[in-house]
Protein backbone atom coordinates (compact mmCIF):
# COMPACT_ATOMS: atom_id res chain seq x y z
CA UNK A 1 0.00 0.00 0.00
CA UNK A 2 1.09 3.39 -0.85
CA UNK A 3 2.89 5.76 1.80
CA UNK A 4 1.12 8.66 0.65
CA UNK A 5 -0.94 10.16 3.59
CA UNK A 6 -4.52 10.25 3.78
CA UNK A 7 -5.40 14.41 3.62
CA UNK A 8 -8.58 15.27 5.88
CA UNK A 9 -9.70 18.96 4.97
CA UNK A 10 -11.19 20.39 7.77
CA UNK A 11 -12.78 24.05 8.50
CA UNK A 12 -14.12 23.48 12.06
CA UNK A 13 -17.55 22.86 10.48
CA UNK A 14 -19.15 19.60 11.74
CA UNK A 15 -19.09 18.66 8.50
CA UNK A 16 -15.58 18.74 8.03
CA UNK A 17 -14.97 16.72 11.50
CA UNK A 18 -16.85 13.87 10.56
CA UNK A 19 -14.57 13.78 7.71
CA UNK A 20 -12.33 13.84 9.82
CA UNK A 21 -13.06 10.97 11.52
CA UNK A 22 -13.63 8.68 8.48
CA UNK A 23 -10.15 9.83 7.28
CA UNK A 24 -8.61 8.50 10.51
CA UNK A 25 -10.13 5.28 9.95
CA UNK A 26 -8.99 5.32 6.44
CA UNK A 27 -5.44 5.88 7.07
CA UNK A 28 -5.80 3.54 10.05
CA UNK A 29 -6.52 0.73 7.34
CA UNK A 30 -4.04 1.43 5.05
CA UNK A 31 -1.14 1.96 7.60
CA UNK A 32 -0.67 4.89 6.22
CA UNK A 33 0.10 8.97 7.20
CA UNK A 34 -3.01 11.25 8.30
CA UNK A 35 -2.26 15.40 6.75
CA UNK A 36 -4.82 17.01 8.79
CA UNK A 37 -5.12 20.76 6.31
CA UNK A 38 -7.01 23.65 6.76
CA UNK A 39 -7.17 26.50 3.99
CA UNK A 40 -7.56 29.84 5.33
CA UNK A 41 -9.11 31.77 3.13
CA UNK A 42 -8.56 35.62 4.42
CA UNK A 43 -9.88 39.09 2.69
CA UNK A 44 -7.65 41.07 3.19
CA UNK A 45 -8.45 43.34 0.35
CA UNK A 46 -11.50 44.32 2.76
CA UNK A 47 -9.52 44.28 6.00
CA UNK A 48 -6.91 46.13 6.27
CA UNK A 49 -5.49 45.36 9.64
CA UNK A 50 -4.79 41.57 8.16
CA UNK A 51 -3.18 42.91 5.28
CA UNK A 52 -0.97 44.31 7.61
CA UNK A 53 -0.24 41.95 9.93
CA UNK A 54 -0.62 38.85 7.81
CA UNK A 55 -2.58 35.55 8.69
CA UNK A 56 -1.66 34.16 11.87
CA UNK A 57 1.45 31.23 12.06
CA UNK A 58 0.40 27.84 11.33
CA UNK A 59 1.20 27.24 14.62
CA UNK A 60 -2.18 29.42 15.80
CA UNK A 61 -4.27 28.27 13.80
CA UNK A 62 -7.48 27.53 16.03
CA UNK A 63 -9.29 25.30 13.56
CA UNK A 64 -5.89 22.91 13.91
CA UNK A 65 -5.79 23.74 17.97
CA UNK A 66 -9.78 22.26 17.56
CA UNK A 67 -8.89 19.06 15.87
CA UNK A 68 -5.57 18.62 18.09
CA UNK A 69 -7.70 18.47 21.12
CA UNK A 70 -10.10 16.07 19.69
CA UNK A 71 -7.32 13.69 19.08
CA UNK A 72 -5.37 14.16 22.15
CA UNK A 73 -5.11 10.95 24.16
CA UNK A 74 -6.43 8.80 21.34
CA UNK A 75 -4.57 5.22 21.29
CA UNK A 76 -3.98 3.29 17.44
CA UNK A 77 -3.38 6.93 15.65
CA UNK A 78 -1.58 7.03 12.61
CA UNK A 79 1.17 9.97 12.46
CA UNK A 80 -0.37 12.90 12.26
CA UNK A 81 1.05 16.25 10.60
CA UNK A 82 -0.87 19.34 10.65
CA UNK A 83 -0.93 22.13 7.72
CA UNK A 84 -2.21 25.52 7.27
CA UNK A 85 -2.53 26.81 3.81
CA UNK A 86 -3.65 30.08 2.90
CA UNK A 87 -5.61 31.03 -0.06
CA UNK A 88 -9.19 30.19 -2.24
CA UNK A 89 -9.84 26.76 -0.84
CA UNK A 90 -11.85 25.97 -4.35
CA UNK A 91 -8.21 26.12 -5.75
CA UNK A 92 -6.16 24.91 -3.02
CA UNK A 93 -7.86 21.62 -2.02
CA UNK A 94 -8.14 19.94 -5.67
CA UNK A 95 -3.83 20.56 -5.14
CA UNK A 96 -3.91 18.55 -1.98
CA UNK A 97 -4.39 15.42 -4.12
CA UNK A 98 -1.04 15.40 -5.96
CA UNK A 99 0.39 14.28 -3.12
CA UNK A 100 -2.11 12.12 -1.05
CA UNK A 101 -3.50 8.57 -1.67
CA UNK A 102 -7.39 9.70 -0.90
CA UNK A 103 -8.52 13.53 -0.02
CA UNK A 104 -11.80 13.24 2.63
CA UNK A 105 -13.71 15.84 3.21
CA UNK A 106 -16.96 17.27 4.55
CA UNK A 107 -19.98 18.14 1.82
CA UNK A 108 -20.54 21.36 3.28
CA UNK A 109 -17.93 23.64 5.06
CA UNK A 110 -19.05 26.61 6.77
CA UNK A 111 -19.13 28.74 3.99
CA UNK A 112 -21.83 28.99 1.25
CA UNK A 113 -26.27 28.49 1.71
CA UNK A 114 -27.38 26.39 4.54
CA UNK A 115 -30.14 24.69 2.02
CA UNK A 116 -27.08 23.40 -0.32
CA UNK A 117 -26.68 19.63 -0.41
CA UNK A 118 -23.17 20.16 -1.93
CA UNK A 119 -20.73 22.69 -1.15
CA UNK A 120 -18.29 24.03 -4.28
CA UNK A 121 -15.08 23.40 -2.07
CA UNK A 122 -16.08 20.11 -2.04
CA UNK A 123 -17.47 19.61 -5.81
CA UNK A 124 -14.55 21.29 -6.93
CA UNK A 125 -12.28 19.03 -5.21
CA UNK A 126 -14.42 15.71 -6.40
CA UNK A 127 -14.30 16.91 -9.91
CA UNK A 128 -10.36 17.73 -9.79
CA UNK A 129 -8.14 15.93 -7.49
CA UNK A 130 -5.55 13.68 -8.81
CA UNK A 131 -6.25 11.40 -6.36
CA UNK A 132 -9.36 9.47 -5.37
CA UNK A 133 -11.87 11.93 -3.20
CA UNK A 134 -14.13 10.81 -0.65
CA UNK A 135 -17.15 12.96 0.48
CA UNK A 136 -18.59 12.19 3.93
CA UNK A 137 -22.32 13.89 4.10
CA UNK A 138 -24.12 14.94 6.92
CA UNK A 139 -25.98 11.92 8.68
CA UNK A 140 -29.53 11.48 8.12
CA UNK A 141 -29.62 11.72 5.04
CA UNK A 142 -31.56 9.26 3.26
CA UNK A 143 -31.22 8.16 -0.25
CA UNK A 144 -35.08 9.41 -0.83
CA UNK A 145 -35.44 8.35 -4.86
CA UNK A 146 -38.66 6.61 -4.35
CA UNK A 147 -36.32 3.40 -6.35
CA UNK A 148 -36.37 0.51 -3.82
CA UNK A 149 -33.24 -1.69 -4.13
CA UNK A 150 -33.92 -4.97 -5.67
CA UNK A 151 -32.90 -8.60 -4.31
CA UNK A 152 -29.35 -9.14 -5.20
CA UNK A 153 -28.64 -11.74 -7.83
CA UNK A 154 -25.35 -13.50 -8.70
CA UNK A 155 -24.45 -13.73 -4.55
CA UNK A 156 -22.20 -16.76 -3.66
CA UNK A 157 -24.44 -19.68 -2.29
CA UNK A 158 -24.64 -19.21 1.46
CA UNK A 159 -22.98 -15.73 1.64
CA UNK A 160 -24.58 -14.32 4.64
CA UNK A 161 -26.40 -11.24 3.81
CA UNK A 162 -25.54 -9.20 7.39
CA UNK A 163 -22.51 -7.11 7.61
CA UNK A 164 -20.65 -4.50 5.82
CA UNK A 165 -20.65 -3.83 1.71
CA UNK A 166 -19.28 -1.13 -0.36
CA UNK A 167 -21.15 0.13 -3.60
CA UNK A 168 -19.97 0.15 -6.74
CA UNK A 169 -21.08 1.65 -10.37
CA UNK A 170 -20.27 -0.35 -13.52
CA UNK A 171 -20.93 0.65 -17.15
CA UNK A 172 -20.64 -2.06 -18.93
CA UNK A 173 -20.60 -0.16 -22.29
CA UNK A 174 -17.12 2.13 -20.91
CA UNK A 175 -16.30 0.39 -18.28
CA UNK A 176 -13.32 2.75 -15.85
CA UNK A 177 -10.90 0.26 -14.53
CA UNK A 178 -9.77 2.69 -11.89
CA UNK A 179 -12.81 2.76 -10.23
CA UNK A 180 -12.93 -1.31 -10.27
CA UNK A 181 -9.95 -1.24 -8.48
CA UNK A 182 -10.85 1.34 -5.80
CA UNK A 183 -13.87 -0.91 -5.25
CA UNK A 184 -11.98 -3.62 -4.68
CA UNK A 185 -9.60 -2.73 -2.93
CA UNK A 186 -12.07 -0.74 -0.23
CA UNK A 187 -13.75 -3.79 -0.07
CA UNK A 188 -10.78 -5.37 0.64
CA UNK A 189 -9.51 -3.00 3.70
CA UNK A 190 -12.79 -3.41 5.41
CA UNK A 191 -13.70 -6.80 4.90
CA UNK A 192 -17.22 -6.21 3.18
CA UNK A 193 -19.02 -7.33 0.46
CA UNK A 194 -18.62 -5.79 -2.84
CA UNK A 195 -22.30 -4.65 -4.29
CA UNK A 196 -22.10 -4.24 -8.32
CA UNK A 197 -24.61 -2.26 -9.71
CA UNK A 198 -24.85 -2.38 -13.59
CA UNK A 199 -27.84 -0.53 -15.54
CA UNK A 200 -28.61 -0.64 -18.73
CA UNK A 201 -31.20 2.00 -20.30
CA UNK A 202 -34.72 0.89 -20.27
CA UNK A 203 -37.25 1.27 -22.24
CA UNK A 204 -34.72 2.63 -25.14
CA UNK A 205 -35.24 5.53 -26.56
CA UNK A 206 -36.55 5.16 -30.63
CA UNK A 207 -36.50 8.33 -33.10
CA UNK A 208 -38.41 7.67 -36.60
CA UNK A 209 -38.37 10.09 -39.01
CA UNK A 210 -42.25 10.54 -40.88
CA UNK A 211 -42.87 7.29 -43.09
CA UNK A 212 -40.19 4.90 -41.80
CA UNK A 213 -41.16 1.86 -40.48
CA UNK A 214 -40.99 1.06 -36.68
CA UNK A 215 -37.82 -0.65 -35.10
CA UNK A 216 -38.25 -4.23 -34.29
CA UNK A 217 -38.86 -5.06 -30.80
CA UNK A 218 -36.02 -5.54 -28.53
CA UNK A 219 -36.30 -8.65 -25.88
CA UNK A 220 -35.66 -7.13 -22.40
CA UNK A 221 -34.18 -10.38 -21.40
CA UNK A 222 -31.56 -10.68 -24.06
CA UNK A 223 -30.48 -6.91 -23.42
CA UNK A 224 -29.83 -8.27 -19.42
CA UNK A 225 -28.76 -11.27 -20.47
CA UNK A 226 -25.79 -9.09 -22.76
CA UNK A 227 -25.42 -6.81 -20.05
CA UNK A 228 -24.98 -9.59 -17.31
CA UNK A 229 -22.25 -11.43 -19.62
CA UNK A 230 -20.19 -7.81 -20.20
CA UNK A 231 -20.13 -7.28 -16.54
CA UNK A 232 -19.29 -10.30 -15.60
CA UNK A 233 -16.12 -10.35 -18.04
CA UNK A 234 -15.35 -6.72 -16.94
CA UNK A 235 -15.23 -8.23 -13.05
CA UNK A 236 -13.16 -11.20 -13.96
CA UNK A 237 -9.63 -9.91 -13.29
CA UNK A 238 -10.41 -7.77 -9.75
CA UNK A 239 -11.81 -10.64 -8.73
CA UNK A 240 -9.00 -12.90 -9.38
CA UNK A 241 -6.61 -10.30 -7.92
CA UNK A 242 -9.03 -10.13 -4.44
CA UNK A 243 -10.73 -13.85 -4.45
CA UNK A 244 -11.57 -13.09 -0.84
CA UNK A 245 -14.07 -10.05 -1.46
CA UNK A 246 -17.74 -11.74 -2.14
CA UNK A 247 -19.17 -9.90 -4.98
CA UNK A 248 -22.85 -9.26 -5.52
CA UNK A 249 -23.84 -7.47 -9.15
CA UNK A 250 -26.95 -6.47 -9.67
CA UNK A 251 -28.21 -6.05 -13.54
CA UNK A 252 -30.85 -3.56 -13.40
CA UNK A 253 -33.13 -1.67 -15.57
CA UNK A 254 -33.47 2.11 -16.28
CA UNK A 255 -31.01 5.26 -13.89
CA UNK A 256 -28.04 4.39 -13.17
CA UNK A 257 -28.18 7.15 -10.46
CA UNK A 258 -31.38 6.06 -9.16
CA UNK A 259 -30.32 2.13 -8.47
CA UNK A 260 -26.66 3.67 -6.80
CA UNK A 261 -28.65 6.26 -4.74
CA UNK A 262 -30.73 3.14 -3.35
CA UNK A 263 -28.22 1.22 -3.06
CA UNK A 264 -26.60 3.97 -1.29
CA UNK A 265 -28.44 2.76 2.23
CA UNK A 266 -26.50 1.54 5.20
CA UNK A 267 -23.41 1.06 2.90
CA UNK A 268 -20.21 2.06 4.25
CA UNK A 269 -19.22 3.29 0.89
CA UNK A 270 -20.37 4.04 -2.32
CA UNK A 271 -17.88 4.36 -5.42
CA UNK A 272 -18.22 6.08 -8.55
CA UNK A 273 -15.73 7.38 -11.87
CA UNK A 274 -15.55 10.74 -12.65
CA UNK A 275 -15.53 11.55 -16.05
CA UNK A 276 -12.29 10.81 -18.64
CA UNK A 277 -11.83 13.77 -21.11
CA UNK A 278 -12.94 13.94 -24.48
CA UNK A 279 -11.00 14.97 -27.43
CA UNK A 280 -13.67 17.87 -27.69
CA UNK A 281 -13.87 18.74 -23.93
CA UNK A 282 -10.35 18.68 -22.15
CA UNK A 283 -11.90 20.33 -18.76
CA UNK A 284 -12.06 17.80 -16.13
CA UNK A 285 -15.58 17.28 -15.29
CA UNK A 286 -18.02 14.77 -13.89
CA UNK A 287 -21.24 13.04 -15.30
CA UNK A 288 -24.28 13.47 -14.08
CA UNK A 289 -24.43 10.17 -12.20
CA UNK A 290 -21.71 10.96 -10.45
CA UNK A 291 -23.30 14.28 -9.37
CA UNK A 292 -26.33 12.71 -8.86
CA UNK A 293 -24.89 10.39 -6.18
CA UNK A 294 -22.62 12.63 -4.29
CA UNK A 295 -25.87 15.16 -3.57
CA UNK A 296 -28.28 12.09 -2.77
CA UNK A 297 -26.42 9.49 -1.47
CA UNK A 298 -27.04 7.86 2.25
CA UNK A 299 -23.29 7.43 3.20
CA UNK A 300 -19.74 8.62 1.76
CA UNK A 301 -19.05 8.63 -2.06
CA UNK A 302 -15.85 7.92 -3.16
CA UNK A 303 -15.00 9.94 -6.59
CA UNK A 304 -12.25 8.19 -8.42
CA UNK A 305 -10.60 9.89 -11.15
CA UNK A 306 -9.68 7.68 -14.43
CA UNK A 307 -6.21 6.41 -14.89
CA UNK A 308 -4.02 8.69 -16.44
CA UNK A 309 -4.07 6.91 -20.33
CA UNK A 310 -1.53 4.91 -21.88
CA UNK A 311 1.46 6.48 -23.59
Amino acid sequence: MSTQPVVAAVDGSDDSLRALEWAVDAARRRAAPLRVVHVRQYAAWGQPEVLAAGPPAPEEDPVLDLVRARLAGRTGLPAVEFVALDGAPGALLPELGTTAQLLVLGSRGRGGFASLLLGSNSLAAARDAECPVVVVPRPGRGAGTGTDTPAVTDRPAGTDEAGPFVVVGLNVDSPDEATLAHAFDEAALRDARLRIVAAYPWPPQTWMLPGEMPAPQIDQGAVEHESRTLARGCLAPHRERHPEVVTELLVLPGDAAGHLVAASENAELVVVGRHRRRLLAPARMMGSVTQAVLLHAAGPVAVVPPAPPEE
